[in-house]
């Protein structure tokens, strides 16, 4: 290993992410040096990590390689391996895009949650221009029947169940406060819906095809973006407002404001679901081979 190890730092709607490419994957990555690297005080700092390596040199990702060049070798914060990030996909293809792996249009990238479609739209034309906004294939939502409410102190709400690919119980509330600090997972009924936790999503209208949104992340707490809860809460408004693409025949688009910034949600009426918005590279350096062996150890 060299003694020192390339790295970027990124986000997508304030979603984090430490990079670190490795196209060949000769960098030992377990779960304690990734969770040493994501430390916001002892390390770079992150939600997550985007392990980038090329399909065909990854052992989870070779039988990938003919359909994407790259694999995303997605780590959670605390070094457990994730299938999927939407947030840390459109940041993993911007890194590919400044490092001249990618340029502007269609791109696969291999995840363990399969391959996904992407596109990197052109950057406005104007002077100073930033690059332009992402959108990733997020696949179809999942709507489990039966009725689940959710709590915060003595207010409960109907929920709509959503999952996609991860479980969701989608909220609509008059005033995003009602949701309260969300540091402790909201109570839902029944247990039996969600036997492994749940992502909750507190939803307030703000216009015409317009919400806004607070979403406590199981195992986390309240956090400044998720893609797949801004999918999920599209997938519940069209349902809501009478809006369902397959009963429709018409695309489904909802603007999503979350604490972090703004996601484009469209459902089309085959059912497949595009996430729309930014990603940005905000540094890049080094990190000492030394250091990192001794957090792994």
């Amino acid at each position: 290993m060299s003694t020192r190890i390339a790295f970027l730092k990124g986000h997508g709607t304030e979603n984090d992410f430490v990079i670190v490419p490795d196209p060949e994957n000769a960098v030992d990555l377990p779960p304690a040096a990734v969770a040493a690297l994501c430390d916001r005080r002892a390390g770079i700092g992150g939600d997550g990590l985007l392990h980038v390596v090329r399909s065909a040199a990854h052992p989870e990702a070779r039988h990938l390689a003919a359909e994407a060049e790259w694999f995303m070798d997605y780590r959670n914060g605390d070094g457990s391996i994730a299938e999927m990030c939407g947030n840390g996909v459109r940041v993993f293809a911007r890194y590919l895009q400044h490092a001249g792996y990618a340029t502007e249009g269609d791109l696969a990238v291999a995840t363990r949650g399969g391959v996904k479609s992407v596109h990197l739209a052109k950057a406005a034309s104007h002077a100073g221009s930033a690059a332009g906004d992402i959108t990733v294939g997020m696949g179809r939502a999942v709507l489990p029947e039966g009725d689940v409410t959710v709590s915060v102190g003595e207010r409960d709400w109907p929920a709509r169940n959503v999952n996609m690919g991860n479980p969701h119980a989608v909220a609509f509330v008059a005033d995003l406060a009602h949701a309260g600090d969300l540091r402790s997972p909201p109570p839902f009924q029944p247990a039996a819906a969600y036997p492994d936790g749940v992502n909750v999503e507190f939803v307030a209208d703000r216009g015409p095809g317009h919400v806004a949104m607070r979403v406590h992340e199981r195992g986390v707490g309240e956090t400044r973006s998720c893609g797949t809860g801004a999918c999920a809460v599209a997938v519940a408004a069209a349902r809501r407002d009478g809006a369902d693409p397959a009963v429709t025949g018409a695309p489904a688009t909802y603007r999503v404001d979350l604490p972090g910034g703004t996601l484009v949600i469209t459902e089309r009426p085959d059912g497949e679901i595009e996430m729309t918005g930014p990603a940005v590279i905000v540094a890049e350096g080094e990190i000492d081979a030394e250091w990192l062996a001794g957090a792994a150890g």
